[in-house]
């Protein structure tokens, strides 16, 4: 294990802020990351000082006057040498991931994936930042728009996703010739180490030493607050709770910035009568339990057609009781342990309020050792206070409609509108479902699960989930500024709408 470690530049106790290959800094308080499978330590951080902080972004500023001169395709160019170097270490990446935050080593790997598909997505982007031409009401005119960089930005993330939700933004926003400033969750830092000094060595062989990529380790309370107050970020993207959000929200808005915010989940899968149950027990089982239920697109709640429903619970229930729920490292686990004591916590105490809010528990729901616990299965009758709380974990709600306008109703009326779903052969309910009056979601998937979205497509969600957009698409223009020009070649001064000043 210590050999895997070192290999990744992972030493007994390392600094937690960096800007370049041979400048990293830390002499903060130290923090101990502990992985969540046995609570043994792994190795400890020394987090920043608001000093070392001001440094560091002091380093970021410099480089951007330098960094956005650099053609667009050749950033592109360093962007996929960074995804090679990840290509490079992606078996031990995974590990950490799995290490450090608990979830199965599949899952570590398909994460360390998700950030190498993103740097092919992004070294294409490069070459695609494209602006329109329109058509000037004035003679002998021509106007179109340019996309500029935008600045440093900050890019906070949680702990569930410690490498995949860098990659969104990190990879993005290095092409559109802004310089990253990362403040990873403190729970999963040696991640973003790793990470870190990957990119560093690449950033490096082109001769950009310093201040291209930066880390910042340290809490929400003082890096958090010092970043989402600090003007030279333009740009704060942060993924988190609602309630972190909030905060944030406020903080960066009081200074008239602009923030991408990712925040809590509820999502529900509806199950019509006429789905395919060989189709979705799969992809349901997937949604409710991968990563032990601490997905923001983990499925939360599952609104099944009263005529269905015994079926579909006595097929959860056998599935649920042949769940491997152990080492995240067996390659035979299919979920380890939640990240720590205080997520088992939050579990036991969200199943004991949905039964006293009227909750039938189906199965599971009990802490079986550590930070591992069995998924539960609670039948509701509808969405009580509970249901429309998200709980960090694997709390599988059942809710019964009798007609499609009742499960359309309970499927929209929760705070969150992140990921949603449908099984059903009816094109007339998929229909619906995808229409102005169906999901209210940001994502809408048919016959797929609500977990697992793929980079292409902008990932993001609507009401409490903070509408922000990340990954695919046209994600990438919040990261960049819009410029208008209008040129005017003839020989003759002409105002728009007709006036005459003459």
């Amino acid at each position: 294990m210590k050999r895997f470690l070192k290999e990744l530049g992972i030493e007994d106790i390392n600094p937690g802020g960096s800007y370049g290959i041979d400048r990293w800094v830390g002499s903060g308080d130290t923090v101990t990351s502990i992985n969540p499978s046995d609570g043994e330590p792994i190795a400890k951080v020394q987090l920043v000082t608001t000093e070392e902080y001001e440094k560091i972004v002091d380093a970021s500023v410099r480089a951007f006057k330098a960094w956005r001169l650099e053609p667009a395709p050749k950033r592109g160019e360093i962007v996929r040498e960074i995804g090679l170097k990840l290509r490079e270490r992606k078996e031990g990446l995974g590990r950490l991931i799995t290490l450090e935050m608990g979830k199965i080593l599949e899952e570590g790997k398909g994460e360390v994936q998700e950030a190498i598909d993103m740097s092919d997505f992004a070294c294409g982007l490069s070459r695609q930042l494209y602006g329109l031409t329109m058509a000037s009401e004035r003679p002998n005119h021509r106007m179109y728009e340019q996309w500029h960089p935008l600045g440093p930005i900050g890019i906070i993330t949680s702990f569930n996703f410690p490498m995949a939700v860098w990659g969104w933004n990190a990879l993005v926003s290095l092409v559109c010739g802004d310089t990253p400033v990362w403040k990873p969750s403190t729970k999963v830092p040696l991640c973003a180490i790793a990470i870190q000094k990957a990119c560093n060595e690449v950033l490096c062989e082109h001769g950009w030493e310093e201040g291209v990529s930066c880390l910042v380790c340290g809490t929400g309370r003082e890096v958090g607050d010092l970043m989402t107050k600090d003007a030279r970020l333009p740009l704060i993207s942060a993924t988190g709770s609602v309630a972190m959000g909030r905060k944030v929200s406020v903080s960066v808005a009081e200074r008239l910035g602009r923030s991408i915010l990712e925040l809590g989940g509820n999502n529900a899968l509806i199950v019509s009568e006429k789905a395919d149950l060989d189709v979705l027990m799969p992809a349901l089982v997937f949604g409710a339990i991968g990563t032990a239920g601490q997905r923001c697109t983990t499925i939360r709640r599952v609104i099944v057609h009263e005529e269905i429903k015994e079926i579909l619970i006595s097929r959860l229930i056998k599935a649920y009781s042949s769940l491997r729920i152990g080492d995240p490292m067996d390659k035979e686990t299919v979920m380890g342990p939640l990240v720590d004591p205080q997520a088992v916590a939050n579990m036991q105490g969200a199943v004991q309020t949905a039964l006293e809010q009227g909750g039938t528990l189906l199965h599971g729901g009990r802490r079986i050792s550590g930070n591992f616990v069995e998924p539960a299965i609670i039948e509701m009758p509808g969405n009580v206070p509970i249901v429309c709380t998200e709980t960090f974990a694997p709390i599988l709600y059942v809710i019964p409609y009798d007609d499609f306008d009742e499960a359309l109703a309970l499927h929209n009326d929760v705070p969150q509108g992140l990921s949603s779903g449908i099984f059903s052969k009816d094109l007339e309910e998929v229909e619906r479902f995808l229409s102005v009056e169906g999901s209210d979601c940001g994502i809408a998937n048919v016959n797929i699960s609500t977990s697992g979205a793929e980079i292409g497509g902008a990932f993001g969600g609507e009401k409490d989930t903070g509408g922000g957009r990340e990954a695919g698409s046209d994600a990438w223009k919040a990261y960049m500024r819009r410029q208008t020009v209008t040129i005017n070649w003839g020989r003759k001064a002409q105002l728009s709408q007709g006036i005459d000043f003459s």
